[in-house]
C-alpha cells in the first residue's frame, strides 16, 4: 500500500560533507517526504505554518530548529501562516558523516544519543534557537574545512542544549531507544512486541526479575516515565501508524494495538495527542499526496 510519502532525492553526493539550503519564501510547497540524510531545519517568520514529523502535527510558531533522522516523513505546511518573508536554513548530511566507531567514545556521548532521538525527530528550545540560528545562518558564508568544523560544533551544542523535545512516538518509527539498562531494554523488547496483548506491570516485573514495587520505581527512574504510560505510548504509535497507513475502522484499530475498549482509547489518544483519532486521521489525510 502506498504510504503517501515521496522519496527525496537529494543532490548531495558521497564526496560532500553536507548541504545547506538559505531561501527566503512566502509558502511551503514541498509535500511530507522521506530522505537517506540527516536533516537540521531552521524556520523563521512563519508563525502559524503546521510541522508533519512521523505522527506529530502541530502549530509553529515564529521560530524553530528541528533535526530530523535518516527516513523519518517529516514536512512543513503553510496552514495558517500568513508571512510573506519565511526564512528557511535547511542542512542536510549522509548518515556516515561521522563513523559509528567514533560515535562510541565518550566524548562524543551527547551528540550520539542525539543522533539516536532524530530518529523521532527533535524540536530545540528557543533559547537554544536564539543562541544558534546565527550561527546555523552564517554557516552559509563559511567554505571547506572551517565549515564542516563549524558544523560539527553547531551538532555538539545543540547535543548539550537543554529542553531537547522529541516529536513522534518511538514506536511509530520503530526507534531503539539505549537505557543504559539490559533489563530495561528486555522490557522494552517485549513491550514492542506484546503491545496489542493484555501486558501487566507483574509480567513486566518478572522479566526484570524484581517485585513490582521496585521495578515500578526503577523503570520510572531509567526511562522518565511510568509503566503503564510507557505502554500507551508504545499502543499509540502503532495506532497512529494504523491511522495513518490503512483504512481500519478505529475501534479495530484500538483492539489491534491493545486497548480493551474504544472509549477508553478515544480518551487516552485525545489527552496524548490532542485530538480525537477520527480528528487525527481527518487532519493528516490533508497533508499526504499521493503520487
Amino acid at each position: 500500500m502506498d504510504d503517501g510519502n515521496i522519496k527525496r532525492n537529494n543532490p548531495l553526493t558521497q564526496n560532500d560533507c553536507f548541504t545547506l539550503f538559505s531561501r527566503h519564501k512566502d509558502t511551503f510547497d514541498f509535500p511530507l517526504h522521506t530522505h537517506e540524510e540527516y536533516e537540521l531545519n531552521l524556520i523563521l517568520q512563519a508563525s502559524g505554518a503546521k510541522r508533519v514529523v512521523g505522527d506529530h502535527m502541530e502549530q509553529i510558531e515564529d521560530m524553530e530548529l528541528v533535526f530530523v533522522g535518516p527516513n523519518l516523513p517529516h514536512g512543513w505546511f503553510t496552514d495558517q501562516c500568513t508571512s510573506k518573508n519565511i526564512h528557511e536554513v535547511t542542512i542536510q548530511f549522509h548518515k556516515d558523516l561521522l563513523d559509528e566507531k567514533f560515535l562510541q567514545k565518550k566524548q562524543l556521548s551527547h551528540l550520539r544519543a542525539m543522533f539516536e532521538k532524530s530518529g523521532c525527530g527533535i524540536k530545540f528550545s528557543r533559547e537554544t534557537i536564539e543562541r544558534i540560528s546565527p550561527r546555523i545562518i552564517s554557516l552559509v558564508s563559511k567554505t571547506g574545512f572551517d565549515s564542516v568544523l563549524e558544523l560539527l560544533s553547531i551538532l555538539h551544542d545543540l547535543s548539550t542544549s537543554r529542553d531537547i523535545r522529541t516529536l513522534c512516538a518511538g514506536s511509530y518509527q520503530h526507534v531503539q531507544i539505549s537505557y543504559n539498562s539490559r533489563r530495561i531494554e528486555k522490557v522494552m523488547a517485549y513491550l514492542n512486541k506484546n503491545f496489542n496483548k493484555d501486558v501487566t506491570l507483574a509480567e513486566a516485573a518478572g522479566l526484570a526479575s524484581m517485585t513490582q514495587v521496585s521495578f515500578s520505581r526503577f523503570f520510572k527512574t531509567k526511562t522518565g516515565h511510568t509503566f503503564i504510560d510507557t505502554l500507551n505510548e508504545i499502543r499509540l504509535g502503532n495506532a497512529t501508524r494504523l491511522l495513518m497507513e490503512t483504512s481500519h475502522g478505529i475501534a479495530e484499530i484500538a483492539y489491534l494495538c491493545g486497548f480493551n475498549n474504544i472509549s477508553n482509547f478515544n480518551r487516552i489518544f485525545k489527552k496524548r495527542k490532542g485530538c480525537t483519532p477520527k480528528e487525527f486521521r481527518e487532519d493528516f489525510s490533508g497533508t499526504r499526496i499521493f503520487i
